[in-house]
């Protein structure tokens, strides 16, 4: 729960890697085309969920760009993808052995794991949160185990970093 908040915070703020004085970026937006994006998301997403190795049910929706601001706040133009999904319909130890799985093999798939270990919360779900080397792609990973009577799951979501988008008219450069 506590990386979803981050997660949904960053967004909210516009991208990941804000630099708090200057509300600006740390970095140079590429300029690139959406659909390209979605397809990069998408490809390590599906990546992520072989690495789980679990037997289960998951949500369909794909990834998608919305908006992110950059430097004084503006959005036009500029692009981040966001893949929010859910496995579920597999029992604890199931979603515990893909927890492991996760964390044993992003690394060998060019993900640096930032952060492994419980949240704050009193069912301490496990958490995962990487950033891929190549593509800058941050990953937020939380096992819910469902002691609160929920059913349990594993929640991703995958980020890309801000864009200019090729396809836009708005993007600054895109002449």
């Amino acid at each position: 729960m506590g990386l979803t908040l981050l997660g949904i915070l960053t967004l909210t703020m516009g991208c990941s890697a804000m630099d708090e004085k200057t509300r600006k970026l740390d970095y140079e937006p590429e300029t690139r085309s959406s659909q390209a994006v979605e397809k990069e998301i998408g490809s390590l997403s599906s990546k992520v969920l072989d690495m789980l190795q679990v037997k289960g049910k998951v949500t369909e929706p794909g990834p998608a760009a919305g908006s992110c601001s950059t430097s004084d706040g503006d959005v036009s133009g500029y692009r981040s993808v966001r893949h929010p999904w859910s496995l579920y319909g597999a029992d604890n130890d199931s979603l515990q052995k893909g927890m492991n799985n996760l964390k044993d093999k992003l690394p060998a798939q060019g993900w640096k794991v930032e952060r492994y270990g419980a949240d704050t919360s009193r069912n301490q779900n496990l958490e995962i949160s990487a950033v891929h080397s190549e593509t800058r792609t941050q990953l937020e990973v939380t096992w819910m185990k469902g002691l609160d009577g929920k059913e349990p799951l594993i929640e991703v979501t995958l980020y890309s970093r801000c864009f200019r988008d090729s396809g836009d008219p708005n993007t600054p450069d895109s002449n």
